[in-house]
């Protein structure tokens, strides 16, 4: 799983991302910080089912404190974008291509309105019309694509599967081409659309295929908390969350170094005596900060579109069912990723074909019960496949 993080310049996507994986990249505050993606590994946070068997976990990908599952996704951090970029401007549309994996994509504002659309210093610009401008271009992005071989998907019989051989790499399923052209009444069978019928048909696939999320950031800063209700009384209080990246940054920078203990909640404590006053008002500038807001809002933000806007749910295979644990003894060593609505023979799939090819049937190792291979997963499920494949 892949999520994208994409916006004008400026507008703290670096931060962003380096908050949510850590890793050290180009971080200024001037437009086109960042030319090539940033790629790096991010974790939402869950309460483990340990919790559920009451014994502790062996955390084989990501990792378990306190009672919390850490659990890895991949991010790409790409170059800032500019209007017309689609056609070349800034640049260009390289970045675009960049976002052909992901399975969403976070549009990070100023929330302050401190930064314009090309990322300069302004007083009272709206962070709305920058979503809008990102829209545009995405959106134009897709109609490019697709205007580009509509001659040669004109002459086939199945239009879907050609729509889907065109767009197979930008990881959209035939899926969501057939239910984007049925929300546009657009017929697939010897496709003949016009210019704004593909475009129709780009908004309606952008939006099942890379679903959106928009980060409100710097709302450390004047001006933010008006503009963070504004966008969430125009874009849906579902899809926008507020954070503040700087915070979140430094206070994970000043946990590694011992200053403070702090894992990623909604609240940090001093971990080290004798830092200077500096430190000290910074700090208490940020627990403010952390105590008003209930956090940074970077966690809740990865959360957010994980569980809220792909609708996923965690899953624990096991291979023995009563000690809950794989071959070697690790109790609950992995958690998976799982839409909702997956059933037991995807579970099998995501571990190995083979073991799906030759499942015979699961288990329930809460309930301690047989089902299906067409049993519909649950939230922190903890099953056991039952395979006549040798591991």
């Amino acid at each position: 799983m892949i999520i994208g993080i994409i916006g004008a310049p400026n507008k703290g996507k670096s931060t962003l991302f380096s908050s949510l994986t850590l890793n050290d990249v180009g971080i200024a505050d001037y437009p086109f910080t960042t030319i090539d993606p940033n790629m790096g590994v991010a974790y939402v946070k869950v309460p483990c089912a340990e919790k559920l068997i009451g014994a502790k976990c062996n955390a084989r990908s990501g990792s378990c404190s306190n009672g919390m599952r850490s659990i890895p996704i991949n991010v790409i951090d790409v170059a800032g974008l500019v209007k017309d970029a689609h056609s070349g401007k800034g640049m260009g549309n390289k970045f675009l291509n960049d976002l052909a994996g992901a399975d969403a994509l976070v549009i990070v504002v100023d929330a302050s309105g401190g930064t314009d659309q090309n990322g300069n210093p302004c007083e009272g610009c709206s962070p709305s019309e920058d979503i809008k401008m990102v829209l545009s271009e995405l959106h134009a992005w897709l109609y490019d694509i697709l205007k580009k071989h509509m001659n040669a998907m004109s002459k086939a019989d199945d239009g879907t599967e050609a729509l889907h051989n065109v767009l197979a790499g930008l990881k959209i399923s035939r899926e969501y081409i057939e239910e984007a052209a049925k929300e546009c009444f657009l017929s697939t069978s010897r496709i003949n659309w016009s210019d704004d019928d593909i475009m129709a048909f780009s908004k309606a696939l952008l939006k099942r295929s890379k679903p959106v999320v928009i980060a409100a950031n710097k709302m450390d800063k004047a001006g933010a908390k008006e503009n963070l209700a504004r966008l969430k009384a125009e874009y849906g209080e579902k899809y926008v969350v507020g954070c503040s990246a700087a915070i979140e940054l430094a206070l994970e920078k000043a946990a590694k170094a011992g200053v403070v203990s702090y894992d990623g909640g909604d609240s940090f404590t001093l971990a080290k005596e004798g830092i200077t006053k500096e430190q000290k008002d910074a700090l208490d500038y940020m627990s403010r900060f952390m105590k008003a807001n209930g956090g940074s809002g970077v966690q809740r933000l990865l959360n957010t579109i994980v569980f809220d806007l792909l609708n996923l749910i965690v899953v624990y295979p096991v291979e023995d069912e009563n000690k809950y644990t794989d071959h070697n003894g690790n109790v609950l060593p992995d958690a998976i990723l799982m839409e909702n609505g997956s059933t037991a023979l995807d579970l099998a799939r995501t571990i190995h074909t083979d073991i799906a090819k030759n499942m015979l049937y699961a288990i329930d190792a809460l309930k301690k019960v047989r089902v299906a291979k067409d049993y519909k997963l649950k939230n922190n499920d903890i099953i056991k496949i039952v395979s006549s494949a040798k591991r």
